[in-house]
């Protein structure tokens, strides 16, 4: 069972950055696809952003161009540099690994979460 442990979350004014990590144990980042997802209170949880065992990445629309999900292979570490923060980004952002060995279709093993407050 895949453990994360997320930091890097806090309260910011609009158009600040900052940068969430993600540590895992027991999951090797090469055969896992990884995921960033967030969850606003009353909302559905979505998908921010994938990298893919071949580093290959994907964004949701909305944050294109302002996140940029990148990861540590060799320490099992998983980032998400957020920049040009809006107040509809604020949530809590999670961590998670594909579904079977190279898959991004479905995620699982979420993390707990870090929040995000993004003030206006």
């Amino acid at each position: 069972q895949v453990q994360w442990v997320e930091s890097g979350g806090d309260s910011v004014e609009t158009g600040g950055s900052l940068r969430l990590a993600c540590a895992a144990s027991n999951l090797n980042f090469q055969k896992y696809c990884l995921g960033w997802f967030r969850q606003a209170p009353g909302k559905e949880r979505e998908k921010v952003a994938t990298i893919g065992t071949d580093s290959f990445t994907t964004y949701t629309d909305s944050v294109k161009g302002r996140f940029t999900i990148s990861k540590d292979n060799a320490n099992s570490i998983l980032y998400l540099q957020m920049n040009s923060l809006k107040p509809d980004d604020t949530a809590m952002y999670s961590c998670a690994r594909g579904f079977g060995y190279h898959s991004c279709g479905q995620f699982v093993n979420y993390g707990q979460g870090t929040q995000v407050t993004v003030s206006s």
